[in-house]
């Protein structure tokens, strides 16, 4: 089967990854990373045994709970590299856990240091092979009580680094049910974890498959128009090496438009290019900011004025119209003749189109939101959210379009505020108890559609924002998996855990009026850790 060919080579892969790793990691790294690969040839066996043999709902909630369990620098990789950004929504940016991202999304989480030691492996095998101790079926771990945790968790959030407003809620993932809770209903700003929320709401209007589309159509005998829908990884640069899916070429569309042209006899055209998909404001309440780019319908490479992929950047000033004149010198390449400079006009209502390309699926895009914690992607995808709701696609519209989306998920939606896709705007505001239920309704085994949440979230230690996090934290490092917050005065964590049980834990930290930002950041790593580490009962 297909499937299991791929899980096959994926294993295959990830134990090569591991033992490169190994030896990267020194003596003490390298005797724990043998273990674990002897422990992984002994049980792989058995466990593609039962990959095969188990349903697609069992076989997605295994990979969920063995990449949340991942707790070794090695067996990390093998636990990940099932799922990831830019390789049809598997992820490609786990499969080199051990090397830390920059520092991204305007959040100041990568402090610059490597990981550490591997840390023991047992976890994520129990996890792969099935159940923690001999237990079968999903949520057959023993439960952590309310007064367990809150034994663990209370003195944490006693913690001075942590501002004055504290609140958290832990939830169990099998049955569905809050098991801590510290003001969890009270909302807060929650910076970058809203887009948890933009994620959620995306996938549940348009599926993970949706692709968002960047045109050329005829407007009259001699002119073209290029018609932009929204795709902020759309690129004007060179592809990059490396085997799987890439985003949307501007050179590619330029081929098919040149060939679509020549077939019609026409090698000398005018180009306007209509980015009026979008509708309002395009800049971002919080002004120009090398954060995010103004949002706009058409521009390349998130409008970057350098070389960058994630992570701050100068932007251009005018995505739109730099992304036509890119496109017009690549048709001159391609021998077609641009007559004077691309303007800004509107494609005729029943446009006849000669050329697209398409993004990658809406799974990759909100996997690689999450684990670069990417602004732009972030504002399209809210706006492709009011584009599928039939709203307009401004800043107004997609906060209504958000709100909407969440609301028919039965999510807690109290005293919830959305001022834009990805927590930037300080007006945003939700409740711990909203976080952990978007990631409990990511986890769902009915939703898969879903699922890139989970796997989007960056793994501490190891990737994204979290890369230079957890670093010699035995019991967080490739275990905890959250999507990270940071605004001046405000740190968030949210993210999904496993226990020293084998129970399956998602969970939300907000804290608000932190002077200390790195002091603030270590308070909410060690909750998380704590949860980890804690079978509580």
């Amino acid at each position: 089967m297909p499937e299991t060919r791929t899980w096959q080579v994926r294993w295959q892969s990830a134990q090569r990854s591991a033992r490169v790793v190994a030896r990267r990691a020194g003596r003490c790294a390298r005797t724990a990373a043998r273990g674990a690969q002897r422990a992984a040839h002994v049980t792989s066996d058995a466990a593609q045994q039962a990959w095969q043999a188990a349903p697609r709902h069992t076989r997605q909630t295994w990979q969920l709970t063995a990449l949340s369990a991942a707790t070794g620098l090695s067996v990390a990789v093998v636990a990940v590299a099932a799922a990831g950004p830019w390789d049809s929504g598997q992820r490609t940016a786990e499969r080199a856990a051990a090397v830390p991202a920059p520092t991204t999304g305007g959040e100041q989480h990568d402090d610059g240091r490597a990981p550490g030691p591997a840390p023991s492996a047992p976890a994520v095998l129990t996890a792969l092979g099935g159940p923690a101790r001999g237990a079968v079926g999903r949520g057959a771990a023993p439960v952590p009580t309310g007064a367990g945790l809150a034994d663990a968790l209370a003195p944490l959030l006693a913690d001075p680094a942590l501002g004055p407003l504290r609140t958290a809620s832990v939830v169990d993932v099998a049955n569905g049910r809050q098991v801590f809770g510290a003001k969890q209903d009270e909302a807060a700003t929650p910076a970058s974890t809203v887009k948890l929320a933009t994620a959620v709401a995306a996938l549940s209007r348009l599926g993970a498959d949706h692709r968002i589309d960047t045109g050329v159509v005829l407007a009259g005998k001699d002119r073209i128009v290029l018609v932009g829908g929204g795709d902020p990884t759309l690129t004007a640069r060179a592809p990059g090496a490396g085997a799987g899916d890439r985003p949307a070429s501007l050179a590619d569309l330029a081929d098919a438009t040149a060939r679509a042209l020549k077939q019609r006899g026409r090698t000398t055209v005018g180009l306007d290019y209509d980015a009026s998909a979008y509708t309002g404001p395009v800049e971002h309440p919080i002004g120009p900011n090398e954060n995010i780019a103004p949002v706009t319908a058409l521009m390349t490479d998130e409008a970057r004025l350098d070389d960058s992929d994630h992570g701050t950047a100068p932007r251009s000033t005018d995505p739109a119209g730099d992304a036509a004149r890119t496109f017009a010198g690549l048709l001159k390449e391609r021998g077609i003749t641009v007559k004077g400079e691309p303007g800004a006009a509107r494609a005729p209502k029943a446009p006849e189109r000669i050329a697209v390309v398409h993004s990658l699926p809406l799974s990759d895009l909100v996997e690689r939101m999450l684990t670069y914690s990417d602004n732009d992607i972030a504002e399209a995808l809210a706006r492709q959210t009011a584009l599928a709701a039939h709203r307009p696609a401004s800043f107004d519209g997609a906060a209504a379009a958000v709100r909407d989306a969440l609301a028919a998920q039965h999510l807690p939606l109290a005293g919830a505020v959305f001022a834009d896709g990805s927590g930037l705007d300080r007006d945003d505001k939700v409740s711990a108890n909203l976080l952990s239920h978007l990631l409990l309704a990511a986890a769902a085994p009915n939703q898969p559609d879903l699922r890139p949440i989970v796997t989007g979230l960056p793994v501490a230690a190891f990737t994204g924002t979290l890369s230079g996090r957890y670093v010699g934290d035995t019991a967080g490092a490739g275990t905890v998996r959250a999507k990270t917050g940071t605004l001046t005065g405000v740190n968030t964590l949210a993210g999904t855990v496993v226990d020293a049980d084998g129970r399956l834990l998602a969970f939300a930290f907000m804290t608000t009026g932190t002077t200390d930002p790195q002091a603030a950041q270590k308070a909410l790593d060690r909750m998380a850790s704590t949860v980890a580490n804690c079978g509580c009962r």
